[in-house]
């Protein structure tokens, strides 16, 4: 009887590790309807996916964080205040002894809230006059002030309150030969910090600067209150 000869089975051989050049190379040969499986990095790390993922989560809040920034600032976005000058009162004001001046008045304002949905906090404000860009008064604090929506505040600060201030030889006299004159040009000035506040939401302060220009009807030795040549023109920065 012959012997059967058994079969030897040869093992495979172990699976080729491909390189990351050959792997790159391997890739982009693939037909198209088999690249949208998940790739991994070529350096074997862990899937590109969640990171892109976050990204793109990162992006849409970002972008939606804008768009609700931008639609607050189209419904609440703020009017400057106005303020506008009134009346004028000079009770003392002594050029008669340069470098100094002595004076005291009081100015009638009102400042109006034109924001129907957005209210107004001042802090920090004070108010001078000035004549030729020269503060001829100490600057004088104001109480803070709160302004409500599309509402109208009247202000009457005394400013100088008879202390003197010094200025220079040639200011002294130019203010004195404009009173000689009759008309005498004043800057009324506010600086201070004002906040923002809209459906409950209180911004950071911001700097707020008022000058009011005007020419006063005003002589030496004159007392009470005087009278504009013309109306008064207030500017308002913040």
């Amino acid at each position: 009887m012959a012997e059967v000869k058994k079969e030897e089975v040869i093992d495979p051989p172990p699976p080729v590790k491909m390189t990351t050049v050959e792997e790159e190379v391997h890739y982009h040969h693939r037909p198209w309807y088999r690249r949208f499986g998940r790739r991994r990095r070529p350096t074997g790390g862990r899937p590109m996916a969640p990171m892109r993922a976050l990204c793109g989560i990162i992006l849409i809040l970002l972008l939606l964080a804008g768009i609700t920034v931008l639609v607050l600032w189209l419904v609440y976005r703020p009017e400057n205040p106005r303020f506008a000058v009134v009346g004028v009162a000079v009770f003392v004001l002594n050029t008669s002894s340069p470098p100094v001046i002595v004076t005291t008045m009081q100015f009638s304002l009102l400042t109006r809230n034109p924001n129907k949905r957005v209210s107004i906090y001042y802090d920090h404000l004070s108010a001078f006059v000035t004549y030729h860009n020269q503060m001829i008064t100490q600057p004088a604090m104001l109480p803070p002030l709160f302004h409500d929506k599309h509402s109208t505040v009247q202000l009457a600060p005394i400013l100088g309150s008879g202390r003197g201030v010094p200025v220079s030889s040639e200011l002294s006299y130019g203010l004195g030969a404009d009173q000689s004159y009759g008309v005498v040009a004043l800057r009324l000035v506010l600086l201070g910090k004002l906040r923002w506040k809209a459906a409950g939401i209180t911004t950071r302060r911001y700097g707020v600067d008022v000058t009011c220009d005007m020419l006063l009807r005003l002589t030496k030795g004159y007392v009470g209150q005087v009278p504009f040549v013309s109306s008064p023109v207030c500017d308002v920065d913040t």
